[in-house]
């Protein structure tokens, strides 16, 4: 039993002299280091320049009064009132630095002259025309004047500042005090340097910062047109040359088949028809891509005849574009309300595309499905909808990217419009887009970034067979 307890006492002894040791070691790490927690930010540390002004403007004008009043034998009121305004100047500085420059300088003309009024003192006493209060002021003024105003103004300050003490000098009889005149504007002249020369700094900074922030983007830019540029080669050398070769297989299909049936014929010509037709608005975007700024309804860039010269697809080709569905095996419905019009080139493009695209996306992802399509005339723009129900087969695996509802998305978001895209009732789709008959002054052709067009647009797309954003 004796031999447990001790065992039991080590032990504990044992892990407090552990705990011990461990806090002594962190106490240390605490102590000797120079590592912190940052201060909050605090609203008082920004306004304590402002107090040490006002405190400094407070110190000039009881020492301004004091001196004025004791050795220029003014009233304590007038001597208070003049050192006032100088002291009301420097705060007034901090907000307004031109009407506080000519506020210190009517207090020290006025002070000029109603101590040089007072004969009754000793003239080796006092210093005229500017008391070392009134010195204080005018520099603190100056300084911020500088700071603030184009270098013109701040010389113009200093030039007028000059031109009045040299007239109090010269006409108020100046040789018979211990004049501050040149001392003052030596001090002046070096304020307004020196305020200039901070100020000029500042500017060469700020000029700085906005000229690295215009290269970045133009780096950006010609970054995003080198993308474009090879991606326009790549489908150019790809996917135009597939659909050159769909279209010639299916011209020469009906040669290779003796008494082939008219029906077949009807079909490969349909084929070799949205061969040519896709190769054409291949070339179109391919075009577009090219460009510079790309916009809704522009055309292609300079040198793209085909693309140039081709007309864009609008909502009067919205019943071809049905008819090959519904030539594909699909049932398709078409709904129209409201009273129908002519759109901006720019919607109606987006509202062809957005219905191919959703087309395309029911015919790839329900099998069978009835799809129905609905415009809706508003009168500050168009509703465009498409639904698809629910598929009859099995839909074959999806091999796409999501770049379709992305594509649409993009094309709302430019014209200022918004979009949902989610799963209908008994596994069906649908597909809403809102496009505005006026677009943002922003929105079409001006430059923009990823986040401001995706951020407009309401995205809701949760697809359970592949059609993910």
């Amino acid at each position: 039993m004796s031999r447990l307890g001790r065992v039991r006492d080590t032990g504990v002894g044992r892990a407090l002299r552990a705990r011990v040791t461990g806090w002594l070691r962190v106490l240390r790490a605490d102590l000797w280091t120079v590592r912190v927690d940052p201060l909050p930010p605090s609203t008082w540390l920004r306004w304590l320049p402002h107090g040490i002004v006002c405190l400094a403007a407070f110190g000039v004008t009881v020492g301004g009064a004091g001196d004025m009043t004791d050795n220029g034998h003014l009233a304590a009121g007038s001597a208070l009132l003049i050192a006032g305004a100088q002291g009301g100047a420097m705060v007034l500085g901090l907000w307004r630095p031109v009407p506080a420059w000519w506020l210190s300088l009517g207090a020290f003309l006025v002070g000029a002259v109603a101590v040089r009024g007072r004969l009754g003192f000793d003239p080796e006493t006092y210093t005229w025309p500017w008391t070392a209060a009134g010195l204080i002021a005018e520099m603190f003024v100056l300084l911020l004047l500088a700071l603030r105003v184009p270098t013109r103004a701040a010389t113009a300050a200093l030039a007028l500042t000059a031109l009045l003490t040299y007239v109090l000098e010269s006409l108020r009889g100046a040789a018979r005090y211990d004049t501050t005149g040149v001392l003052a504007l030596s001090l002046f002249t070096v304020v307004v340097i020196v305020g200039t020369a901070l100020r000029g700094r500042r500017e060469a900074r700020a000029q700085l910062v906005e000229q690295t922030t215009l290269t970045a983007e133009e780096r950006t830019r010609r970054t995003l047109l080198e993308e474009r540029s090879r991606i326009a080669r790549e489908l150019h050398d790809v996917v135009a040359h597939h659909m050159s070769v769909i279209s010639i297989q299916a011209q020469v299909a009906p040669h290779l088949v003796q008494d082939p049936p008219d029906e077949l014929k009807e079909n490969l010509a349909g084929i070799r028809q949205n061969a040519l037709e896709a190769l054409t608005e291949l070339r179109r975007v391919l075009g577009v891509l090219r460009a510079e700024h790309p916009g809704p309804g522009e055309s292609a860039a300079p040198g793209d005849t085909t693309g140039a010269h081709t007309p864009q697809p609008t909502l009067d080709r919205l019943d071809t574009l049905v008819e090959n569905t519904r030539a594909a095996g699909r049932e398709v419905l078409t709904e129209i309300n409201g009273e129908r019009r002519p759109l901006p080139p720019g919607v109606e493009l987006s509202a062809y595309r957005i219905v191919q695209e959703a087309l395309s996306n029911a015919l790839r992802h329900a099998p069978g499905a009835r799809i129905t399509v609905r415009l809706t005339y508003e009168a500050d723009g168009l509703e465009v909808e498409v639904v698809n129900g629910r598929p009859t087969a099995p839909p074959p695996p999806s091999t796409g990217a999501g770049h379709g509802l992305l594509g649409m998305r993009e094309r709302v978001a430019m014209l200022g419009g918004t979009m949902t895209a989610h799963p209908w009732h008994w596994d069906g789709f649908k597909v809403t887009a809102f496009l505005p008959d006026t677009p943002p002054a922003d929105a079409p052709g001006t430059d923009r970034s990823a986040d401001r067009i995706t951020g407009r647009v309401t995205d809701r797309v949760t697809d359970r067979e592949g059609r993910t954003p």
